[in-house]
């Protein structure tokens, strides 16, 4: 029995924030039934078409769910979603600010008629405060949070390649979550809580925004680099490879100092002595570093630097990491259906024993509509004649 078989949870839900974190509900065994526009459902969904037709976004956050396509805008359609969110659990949606409340499933009214669901709101920037209503895309909360700011180079800042706002407020919707049905087992009352991506964002923005506050000094773009720690970072070597390396410590210094560099009396020098230091005469540091790189290739590095424990890796292309030898040897992939046929999914990251996680079918638009209009007692004839009305 997975961990969240008998839990259902109805996700009004598009994009990445919301189906990230319901993906690893129904992972775990959770029945996410996701609520999607009739024909065209979520609109993720044309994102791209590089996954065999399908995209990208919507293979990888999708799977194992069911999909129910109502026109919310419908009275039909909401009584049909009263009817589901009755047996439900969870409900989790990331529409437009003030959209549910419009459409009639504000908190109050849901939880006056279900006191034992859970409600849970992911939004840019919060339901109160002067930038409530304002449209959140994860660039701009990328900017707003001031994370472009440290990411980059120093002559230009850069955003980070993957939807990381949007996964931080999906990782801390799936959390809490977690700690609500906790909570409602104690209490037996559904609880509602709120999300935001500038929230979650910032709280990963946390330590270079004390590091900027309590210094007075922002950190600097860096590159590859660590504004922090030295040496850590991309070094070129004789062969023409980029050899990357991060020293946490002062043993690792000296380790790094007799047995990589074989200059043991640098760990000592006054410059580098410590990491404080390193940091403040990063330029000089990195000349040593590569003058001692210069005459050795990328292989007789990396073999001293494993030899000496100092944590060292290769900068891999997306087809290197599909492709890895550790996901490989610990069994990380599986095979998922779609509507386009077989493919591959990796595990989920939480490994448990004697749990091996739901890794079911990625649904077409409105897949499951019918056969859940069914459990609901809707005759043939009453789901035809919503088809024909365009409320499914």
């Amino acid at each position: 029995m997975l961990p969240l078989e008998g839990i259902t949870v109805v996700a009004l839900e598009q994009a990445v924030a919301a189906p990230f974190a319901t993906r690893q509900l129904a992972d775990l065994g959770a029945r996410v039934i996701k609520i999607e526009r009739p024909e065209v459902g979520d609109f993720a969904r044309g994102y791209d078409a590089k996954v065999n037709g399908m995209a990208s976004y919507f293979v990888w956050l999708n799977r194992s769910k069911e999909s129910l396509t109502l026109d919310l805008k419908h009275p039909a359609a909401q009584e049909i979603l009263h009817q589901v969110l009755s047996g439900a659990d969870v409900f989790i949606h990331n529409l437009a600010p003030g959209a549910v409340e419009r459409l009639g499933f504000g908190v109050d009214e849901l939880h006056r008629r279900y006191p034992r669901l859970i409600q849970c709101s992911i939004s840019g920037y919060g339901t109160s405060g002067p930038y409530a209503e304002k449209k959140a895309y994860d660039l701009l909360i990328q900017c707003e949070t001031g994370l472009l700011s440290v990411t980059g180079t120093p002559e230009a800042p850069a955003k980070v390649g993957i939807s990381v706002a949007d996964i931080s407020a999906g990782m801390y919707a799936y959390s809490g979550i977690l700690l609500a049905l906790y909570q409602r087992a104690h209490t037996g009352e559904g609880v509602h809580f709120e999300v935001s991506l500038f929230e979650s964002l910032g709280e990963w923005m946390a330590q270079p925004a004390y590091f900027a506050a309590y210094s007075g000094n922002p950190p600097p773009r860096t590159g590859a680099s660590h504004a922090s720690v030295a040496p850590y970072g991309p070094f070129r070597t004789q062969d023409e490879k980029t050899i990357f390396l991060g020293v946490q410590n002062e043993r690792e210094w000296q380790a790094f100092c007799e047995r990589v560099l074989e200059q043991p009396e640098l760990s000592a020098d006054e410059r580098f002595c410590t990491n404080t230091r390193r940091v403040t005469n990063r330029e000089a540091l990195d000349t040593t570093i590569l003058g001692a790189f210069s005459r050795l290739t990328a292989e007789q590095i990396t073999v001293r630097l494993e030899e000496a424990r100092i944590a060292t890796a290769r900068l891999n292309s997306l087809q290197e990491f599909w492709e890895h030898p550790q996901l490989q040897a610990r069994q990380r992939w599986r095979e998922v259906d779609s509507p386009v046929g077989q493919m591959r999914a990796l595990l989920p990251p939480i490994t448990m024993q004697n749990v091996e996680p739901r890794m079911d079918p990625i649904p077409a638009v409105g897949e499951h509509t019918e056969a859940i209009l069914r459990t609901l007692g809707y005759s043939e004839e009453r789901i035809a004649q919503l088809h024909t009305e365009a409320v499914i």
